[in-house]
């Protein structure tokens, strides 16, 4: 027998035991439920969760997000999950992002696959041991050399960040993104999150954390400009980045990257990830509401 239920309050320890068993594809609940807890007061990181239980026992969960963005990773009762948080809510939706199956299957329910998107992308989902990890030589070398962002590279990383949220997500240049950008990016300097690359006396490339947990980190966020491509600048930054998190603890780190990016993919199978499934992503152009 299938129930769900909205969580709250003293479900914390079940549900991120059950999200631990689904380390690579719940990063973005794991990492949030952290560092927002379990409560939905609409602030940054927070969201309403839902659990889907068989025969007593969690075995699936959704998130709706303080961003409008549905995360899945609920193998049954995914409709019932959704239908649980869209009611609990009453908040727009505007994206969906876990297994591809998923995503896929929670837009169709919605009658929003020909709703427009800034990204509906099929994205190839990776994870690595970080006892794998494979330094890459430049970085070896001392010819690059990485570290944790600090104030002083605000003036670089904002223009990076802005360029790289309309290359790779196709956000709509205006103050609606620079706003975004500048509170993500505040918010990852002031956690630690981002780190930075230089040849030299040159600032070359970027990475950020986008997801933490105590025992893994998600990578996201890596930008290269482009005159500073196709120099391996880009696996420099997340092997440093990789590197400071297994000094601090974590065994494990995920990122995706989209099926046709395929300087990204080389990269990373450098580095030593593996591919370990299929994740979608889809950003909606506009928030849609439902009144379930």
């Amino acid at each position: 027998m299938t129930t769900v239920r909205i969580l709250g309050p003293g479900d914390e320890e079940e549900l991120l035991a059950f999200l631990h068993t689904r380390v690579d594809t719940t990063m973005f609940m794991q990492g949030n439920l952290a560092a927002a807890g379990i409560e939905d007061h609409g602030e940054r990181r927070q969201a309403t969760y839902a659990g889907v239980y068989e025969d007593g026992a969690l075995v699936g969960a959704v998130a709706h997000c303080w961003n409008g963005m549905l995360m899945l990773e609920s193998q049954v009762g995914l409709i019932d999950g959704i239908d649980a948080v869209l009611k609990a809510r009453g908040r727009a939706v505007e994206g969906f992002i876990g297994p591809l199956d998923q995503a896929l299957a929670a837009r169709s329910y919605l009658a929003l696959d020909e709703a427009p998107a800034n990204l509906d992308s099929a994205e190839v989902l990776y994870a690595m041991d970080l006892e794998d990890l494979r330094i890459p030589p430049a970085l070896a070398r001392g010819e690059v050399t990485a570290r944790r962002a600090t104030d002083d590279d605000w003036d670089v990383l904002l223009p990076w960040a802005r360029d790289y949220n309309i290359e790779a997500v196709n956000a709509e240049p205006g103050p609606a993104l620079e706003a975004r950008i500048e509170e993500s990016l505040r918010a990852g300097m002031t956690e630690r999150t981002v780190w930075i690359a230089h040849a030299g006396d040159e600032p070359v490339s970027k990475t950020r954390f986008n997801a933490t947990t105590d025992r893994a980190v998600q990578v996201g966020g890596v930008y290269t400009p482009p005159e500073q491509r196709a120099k391996g600048y880009a696996g420099c930054v997340v092997a440093q980045s990789l590197l400071d998190a297994r000094a601090e603890g974590a065994t494990r780190s995920i990122l995706f990257t989209a099926e046709d990016n395929t300087p990204a993919r080389r990269c990373y199978y450098g580095l030593g990830y593996e591919p370990v499934g299929a994740f979608g992503v889809i950003l909606l152009r506009d928030p849609h509401e439902f009144r379930l």
